[in-house]
Parts: structure tokens; sequence; C-alpha cells
């Protein structure tokens, strides 16, 4: 009966796991994005982050809170040290010592300590320490999830390129398997030549692998999507949103006349809190040049014998206890201290010239990233245009092929130039989304 129960617990893990069924989502842009930041690898420990640095500002608060430690010690004393007295205190002749040993074989102390800091300059600068750190996890936090809405917006917008590559391409192959057709009849009653058929036979094939290949990119794109989602790569994934709904509300001249403030860019804050880090490591050097004060009260009791007892009720414990303060005033280093504090020193001023140099890169980036996406809507624009007349010339060329008036190389020329203005117009389509939203982010928009 054991023996089963052991097979079945042992069995256990992998039934478990053999229920496990693949989930299915849907998600719009939004509520993936929502997702990601709850869900995400790096949103998961940048939240830790921030636990973690709420446990260290509290463990650096308690170093100056009353602290209490108990102590025992236990000495078996094998062979007591011996000292030498002079004989004449026992009768004996002046000049001559003899050796005594003072003890007992066995000793025992317990002692409870009550310390309390009541001034050091290092303590207080932790404390301040302790707090910017814990500014510094909040805003990578802020800044993980920030750069997760672009993340997903780009991956989400690069599914939805896929998904329309495929429907134009497979269009495309439709139309081009039945000129292929018609061509092929047409040249069975020798009104075409053979090099009109091997020629639209060779952009079937081309179309045919661009398909694949484009199939294979939306497996890809779907996977990173699922990674930066946090989810399980087995799970299904259905996007609600299409790419023309999306390019269509991502279409806002509105936002290229905001004005840039630097100081809510989550970077110029970080480069902030690392300055005041600078600052406070500064301090802290300072700080050490100052004199700390502290007390402890001790309580404790020893017992001793030549025989271990220690443990009998009728051991002999003595009590003591004592109250004592402890100066410890800083003298003279060397010079290693004023060494330490111009180091201090030349670290604000770097931090200081990092941050002017941060705040000029953002407000070059911000620039360039608002002429990006103003160059997105004008390329949409021009794209469609090109598209609608490339669309134009290819139905122009397919008619005069089937009428005999052009060659099949124009009419491949045509195709080309149309399929490479449909792949144009929906990469046009998915920069609008991703360049509006890389301008969000230095905008500091949610």
């Amino acid at each position: 009966m054991k023996t089963k129960i052991f097979a079945v617990l042992l069995l256990l893990p992998v039934l478990l796991k053999a229920q496990e069924q693949p989930q299915a989502y849907a998600f719009t842009l939004k509520e993936a994005i929502d997702h990601a930041i709850q869900y995400n690898y790096s949103a998961i420990n940048a939240n830790r982050d921030v636990e973690a640095a709420k446990k260290k500002k509290w463990e650096t608060t308690t170093m100056g809170l009353p602290q209490i430690n108990g102590n025992v010690s236990y000495q078996d004393n094998f062979r007591l040290q011996q000292s030498l007295i002079p004989a004449e205190f026992f009768g004996g002749q002046p000049g001559e010592f003899i050796p005594v040993a003072f003890g007992t074989k066995h000793n025992m102390n317990a002692v409870v300590t009550l310390s309390q800091l009541l001034f050091d300059g290092s303590y207080l600068v932790g404390l301040q320490s302790a707090k910017t750190y814990l500014k510094i996890s909040e805003n990578a936090k802020v800044k993980t999830n920030r750069e997760l809405r672009e993340i997903v917006t780009t991956t989400y917008g690069n599914v939805l390129l896929a998904d329309e590559s495929i429907l134009i391409f497979d269009r495309n192959k439709a139309a081009l398997e039945k000129t292929l057709s018609d061509t092929r009849e047409i040249y069975k009653n020798g009104f075409a030549e053979e090099e009109s058929v091997e020629q639209l036979q060779i952009t079937l094939a081309s179309v045919n692998s661009a398909l694949e290949n484009v199939k294979r990119q939306k497996r890809i794109a779907l996977d990173m999507l699922k990674l930066v989602l946090g989810i399980n790569l087995e799970d299904q994934l259905t996007l609600k949103d299409k790419l023309e709904f999306l390019t269509q509300t991502n279409m806002d001249l509105a936002i290229l006349k905001e004005q840039f403030e630097v100081k809510n860019n989550i970077d110029y804050q970080i480069g902030q809190n690392t300055l005041t880090s600078s600052e406070l490591l500064l301090k802290l050097e300072k700080s050490k040049a100052l004199p700390s004060l502290g007390a402890q009260v001790n309580f404790g009791a020893n017992t001793f014998g030549n025989r271990f007892t220690m443990f009998n009720s009728d051991q002999l414990w003595f009590n003591y206890s004592n109250v004592g303060l402890g100066l410890t005033v800083p003298i003279f280093s060397s010079l290693g201290r004023s060494a330490r504090t111009q180091q201090a020193k030349i670290a604000v001023e770097q931090s200081k010239t990092r941050l002017t140099e941060l705040e000029q890169t953002l407000k070059l980036q911000f620039e360039k990233a608002k002429s990006d996406y103003e160059f997105s809507l004008e390329q949409l624009g021009t794209s469609k245009n090109s598209m609608n007349l490339a669309e134009r010339i290819e139905s122009k060329n397919q008619i005069k092929f089937k009428e005999g008036l052009t060659s099949s190389f124009d009419l491949t020329d045509a195709q080309r130039q149309l399929y490479s203005a449909q792949q144009s117009y929906l990469q046009a389509m998915v920069d609008v989304i991703t360049k509006r939203a890389a301008l969000e982010k230095l905008l500091s928009k949610n």
C-alpha cells in the first residue's frame, strides 16, 4: 500500500502538468500594454526592486533605534594560568616566589546588552541615502513601464504588419495565378510566347517565397509579443485591433505643438537622483569628521566552579549590571578623509556635467522624435498615393498584356512596383504608430 502511495506522489507532478492546457488571450493594444505592465518579467522584477528598496530603507532606519543583543560564553580552563607571588607572604624567604593558579576550571557568563545610537553623522546621511535609493527604484519602475509601452506598441504593430502583408500577398498570388492560367491558355492557342509564361512563373515563385517568409516572420513577431506580455509561447494570442484603425487613432498633429518639459522626463529625473546620490556621498565623507556618541546598558550574570555544575538548581549565579557611554572623536587620519572628501566633490561635479549633457541630449532626442513622427505622417500620405498609382499602372499593364500590346517584362515590372508600393504603405502605417509611441515616451505621456 505504501509503495502505491509513493508511486502516486511521484507521478502527481506529471499528471498535473499533463492537465495544463494552453490559455487563450485576445488583446487590443491598450489591453496588451496594461497586461505587460503587470505581467512582463522586467516589470515584475521592477516591482520587486521597489519592495526591496522599502525594506532597505527600514533596515537603515533601524540602525538608529534601540538594539538588544544577548551573549552567553563558556570557558573550560583545563590548565589554569599561574602567577608568581613573593614567598614571604606565606612565611618563605625574601626574594623567593611561589607559583599560584587563580580562578576555577569552569566559567560561564550570560549578558543582555541594550544599546542606543545617540549621534552619528553617517547615520543621518544614511537615512537620506535610503530615501534616495527608494526614489531611484521607483523611477526605474516608471522607466520600465514607459519603455514597455513603446516595446509593446512596436511589437503589436509588427504582428499587424505581418497579418496585412499576408492578406496582400494572398490577393496578389490569386491575381497572378489567374493571369498565369489565362496566359497558358493563350500560349496553347499560339497567341503568346512561352517566355511570357515563364516570366509569370518566376514572378509567382517570388511571391510564394515572400508569402512563406512573411508567415514565418509573423510567428516570430507573435512569439516576441507573447514574451513581452509575459505569457507562455504555447498560449494562443489574438490581436483585436487592426492596423488601419491604430494608424487612424495615432494620427495627431496636436502632439507636435506640445512643449517639451525636460524635468518631466523620467531619464532626467533619474539623472537628478544620481546627482543627489553623489551629493549624499560627499555629505557622508564630511560627516566622518564628526564625533559619534552611543550608550549601552548591560545586564549579566556569571558563575564559576571546578566542576561543571552550571545547570544545577543550586548553582550560584552572580548578577551584575552597568551603564556606559561611548564617544568616538576622529582626530587625525593623515589627510585620508580630506582626500576622500575631495574625490566626492569631483564626483558631484561630474554628475552635474552629466546631467547638463543629458538635458541637451533629451532636447535633441525630442526634436528628432517630433521630426520622425511628422515625417511618418507625410510618408503615409505619399506612400498611399504611390500605391494607388502603382495599382492603376499594374491594372493598365494587365489589360495591355492580355491584348498583346505590352510584353511580360513590362507587366512584371509593374507588378513588382505595385508589391513594393504595398509594402511601403503598410510600413508607413506602422511607422505612424511606433513614431507616435517614441514621441509620447519622451513627453512622459502614459
